[in-house]
């Protein structure tokens, strides 16, 4: 029998379990930051705000979180979709505060675990992870602290669940809590199905009684109905928050120079993080190798490269000194830098799932970021071959629509937001979402008339059985064997839209799908005549028949719009920035971890000089305010001693920060509209702006408590995309203003 390593005798502390004969209790164990003390044994935990702001730096839950945490609280089994960014990870990291034992998570990428683990001993939180990236020592000292219930939570992969020895392991600990990141892993349905995900069946076999909480940003109904099957999850409550990411600009382009394209996007955005997402690594090399000559900072990544590489240019992006990554789409990168401005399509994206994920590394930080996708037919040819090649035609079938509704989210005239959250089952209800290319500048129509005549009448001609690409061959005078063998080059309709490219016959019946003339049904999709589109066949509609009916004109290159920022002062936030990297630097840490962009951007706008206000910012949590807060007070003194300017916040300088000024000296709303001269409209517009700028207004000094509860559920269940129908619904006692308000508070861009 092997001794013990610190008693040296043989099991003289008693641990013979398998593998537990390391685990004596007198082996020294990691570090913590200090001792979270749990709510006595007789009571049930407890939200506390307190240690919202001690360890998060936050005054207030984001929408969901609050419910979430007490369901997860309770015991009872949890399914959140919330948005990259939107605040997933304090569903089940503010838990761990309460419980008196463990919170174990499961994620499927060690680098995502290690940023994870840093992030929560940077607050304070004493938390580990074990995956292969450990050698056998820190295994041991880690499951040595787990024992003395030193730690609050525990990142492990899927794979450690097909290690009996870990099972049994885990099986001694007192675990309150399995969360499980990425759940749409589980699913064969899902976007990126993983197979070791299926493993985590057995959390239900061995640990019935511990609750579940499955996290995605990813789910499309069918996806979230197979989670709860396959983790067997009990009396499963469903959260679902909007996808909608307000802060990201979606832009599609034609693919026409990518490169050139690229660059004339990069120099617009200097010294700004981003990443360019390729479908093939020579394309990721090519690309990589372009930049670096071009001036720019650009690193690749990519399954070809060796782990060590792939490893070292991920860090180096994470930590600033690289501005650019070039990635393959199909190789996942577990990125979670909140200050990513911009996500570059060079090609073409397999899913919208894929598609949704991959922006959604954009923007964390909840500042304005953008999206560009360059859209060529070849890149839809070259994914079609490929699906072709497919042995299995369920497999191939699925992956085709898949396919189908990410061309039509490239080629529609519509609003892309609608469309991308339609996809996910929700309804945005805006006529101009203020965030895609399609909004920001609508595109040019064109009288269709005649063209429209034309598709509608060979789809009736064909008997509506054939799907869209067999249309097209049909009107621009195919020669395919299959058409021959169908005697479809008898067809009237043959030939008679010879005189259009193909790709311009796809996008009209593209946006005839969408504007409602066509519908596209069964497993292999076929086009379909509807009444609106047999009305204007046979004109027995009213006119219609002389109607003139427009679509937009192919699309053509344009400057992305300017995006616009709250204010802050530049100067001191770029110093602030070099000052974070120099401190990050010293710590080996992304700057991230130190402090978001959001939070400097606060600092530079309020240039808190106190200590007091420099707790005021979002994000400033206790152990960051006595670690950093007057080294970054001393620089914004520094800054404006220097250049002999006043240090008076920037919010003097703006009728929104006067609110908020006399806000923070205990006015109420009667009184500032009396001493500023302006209507209550006024002030409250006010302070919608300052909370969307992620100030921290306690609207509960404002608004009655009760009143905020019912604006919130009539929001949540109307939407709030639209103010008259949720004050038709609460009735005269309430006002717009108190509305917009709530709405604010629950949609603002601070990034949990």
């Amino acid at each position: 029998m092997q001794a013990c390593i610190t008693c040296e005798a043989s099991n003289k502390c008693g641990l013979k379990d398998e593998g537990l004969f390391d685990l004596c209790p007198k082996l020294k164990t990691p570090e913590y930051p200090e001792k979270i003390v749990p709510p006595p044994a007789d009571m049930s935990p407890v939200i506390d705000y307190n240690l919202l702001r001690r360890y998060f730096g936050y005054s207030e839950f984001r929408p969901l979180q609050k419910d979430i945490i007490q369901d997860a609280l309770k015991g009872n089994d949890v399914l959140v979709l919330m948005p990259t960014g939107g605040g997933k990870s304090l569903c089940y990291q503010y838990p761990s505060l309460l419980f008196k034992g463990l919170t174990i998570v499961i994620s499927p990428l060690i680098s995502l675990m290690k940023n994870q683990v840093d992030s929560m001993k940077m607050n304070g939180i004493p938390a580990e992870f074990i995956n292969s990236s450990l050698n056998y020592g820190d295994v041991i000292k880690i499951k040595s602290a787990l024992l003395q219930n030193n730690i609050r939570l525990l990142y492990i992969a899927p794979e450690r669940f097909t290690i009996p020895s870990f099972l049994s392991f885990l099986k001694g600990l007192k675990i309150n809590l399995f969360a499980i990141d990425e759940a749409h892993c589980i699913s064969e349905w899902g976007h990126d199905f993983r197979p070791e995900y299926r493993q985590l069946k057995q959390i239900r076999q061995y640990f019935p009684d511990v609750p579940i909480i499955a996290l995605t940003a990813t789910a499309t109904p069918k996806v979230r109905d197979d989670i709860i099957t396959q983790l067997a999850l009990s009396d499963c409550r469903r959260y679902l928050a909007s996808f909608n990411r307000e802060n990201l600009i979606y832009y599609i382009k034609p693919k026409q120079d990518a490169f050139g394209q690229i660059v004339e996007f990069l120099r617009t955005k200097p010294g700004e993080s981003g990443i360019i997402y390729c479908y093939s690594r020579k394309n990721v090399e090519t690309i990589t190798e372009g930049l670096k000559s071009a001036g720019f900072r650009a690193l690749p990544y990519h399954a070809g490269l060796s782990a060590n590489t792939r490893s070292q240019n991920q860090e180096k992006f994470i930590k600033d000194d690289v501005e650019v990554l070039v990635a393959t789409v199909a190789f996942g990168m577990g990125i979670d830098k909140p200050n990513i401005r911009f996500v570059i399509h060079h090609d073409l994206p397999k899913n919208i799932e894929a598609y949704y994920q991959e922006t959604g590394r954009a923007g964390r930080d909840g500042l304005k970021s953008e999206c560009v996708l360059f859209y060529s037919y070849g890149d839809r040819q070259k994914i079609e071959y490929f699906l072709n090649q497919m042995s299995n035609e369920k497999e191939r079938q699925i992956a085709q629509n898949k396919l189908n509704d990410i061309i039509n989210f490239s080629e529609t005239a519509l609003c892309r937001r609608k469309l991308l959250l339609g996809y996910f089952g929700e309804d945005f209800k805006e006529s101009n979402c203020k965030g895609c290319d399609n909004c920001l500048s609508p595109k040019e129509e064109m009288e269709a008339t005649g063209e429209i005549m034309t598709i509608l009448s060979c789809v009736d001609e064909l008997g509506e059985r054939f799907g869209i690409n067999y249309v097209i061959d049909v009107l621009i005078g195919g020669k395919s064997s299959r058409l021959l063998q169908n005697g479809h080059a008898l067809l009237k309709s043959y030939g008679s839209g010879k005189n259009l490219p193909k790709k311009m016959w796809h996008g009209f019946i593209r946006e005839l799908i969408q504007r409602g003339y066509l519908n596209i049904e069964g497993e292999y999709p076929v086009l379909k005549l509807n009444q609106k589109s047999r009305d204007v066949l046979s004109g027995s509609k009213g006119g219609v028949k002389n109607e003139k009916i427009y679509l937009v004109k192919p699309l053509t290159i344009e400057k992305p719009a300017k995006i616009e920022e709250y204010s802050a002062d530049d100067g001191l936030f770029e110093k602030l920035r070099i000052l974070r990297k120099t401190l990050a630097d010293a710590e080996n840490q992304p700057p991230y971890m130190i402090f978001n962009d959001a939070t400097l951007k606060q600092m530079a706008a309020r240039r808190p000089c106190k200590p007091e206000d420099f707790r005021k910012i979002t994000g400033v949590g206790d152990k960051k305010l006595e670690r950093y807060g007057g080294i970054f007070i001393g620089e914004i003194r520094r800054f404006y001693e220097k250049q002999d300017l006043s240090i008076q916040p920037v919010k003097k300088q703006s009728s929104e920060y006067v609110t908020l000024e006399m806000l923070d000296m205990g006015l109420d709303l009667d009184e500032i509209t009396l001493k500023r001269n302006l209507s209550l409209n006024t002030i409250y517009g006010h302070i919608e702006k300052l909370i969307l700028s992620g100030e921290n207004i306690e609207i509960e000094k404002l608004i009655n408590k009760d009143k905020i509860e019912k604006i919130t559920s009539s929001i949540l269940e109307l939407g709030g995309e639209a103010l008259k129908p949720i004050k038709e619904r609460l009735g005269d006692n309430y006002s717009y203003g108190e509305i917009r308000l709530v709405r604010a508070r629950m949609t603002k861009k601070d990034a949990f």
